[in-house]
Parts: structure tokens; sequence; C-alpha cells
């Protein structure tokens, strides 16, 4: 067999076997699953203490003056 047959046929074998792992449906045990979730909880809840930048308050009072201070036009 030559190199070039070789690497063909280890491309096709990991391309198969690649796609077979990816076509099952990943599965989390309870355990995983509420470990991610209250890490990711504690995340959000950690960014949400954080004060809002005061960059960002001078730009969302622009956009209230530019739109005439209405709350829900859209």
């Amino acid at each position: 067999m030559t190199v070039e047959k070789g690497n063909k046929l280890a491309r096709t074998i990991l391309d198969t076997s690649v796609n077979d792992k990816l076509a099952a449906d990943p599965k989390l045990d309870s355990g995983s699953q509420k470990r991610i979730g209250d890490q990711l909880r504690a995340m959000y809840d950690e960014l949400m203490q954080q004060p809002v930048p005061d960059r960002f308050k001078e730009l969302l009072d622009q956009l209230d003056k530019k739109n005439g201070g209405k709350e829900g036009s859209q």
C-alpha cells in the first residue's frame, strides 16, 4: 500500500468514526447537569452584582433622549 492510499484510508476511517460520534445523542447524567447549572447560576449571579459602567449609562441616556424618552416604543 502506498503512503497516499494509506493516508486516504486513515482519513476515511477517522471521518466515519467522528461522524458516528457526532450523530449519537449526547447525554449528561443528572449530577453533571446539576453541577453545570449551579456553576452557570453562580457566574450569572456574580455578573448581575457588578455595577453598570458609566459609559453604558451615558449611551443609554443618549438613546433615551434620541427616542424622546419613550419606553416600549418598539
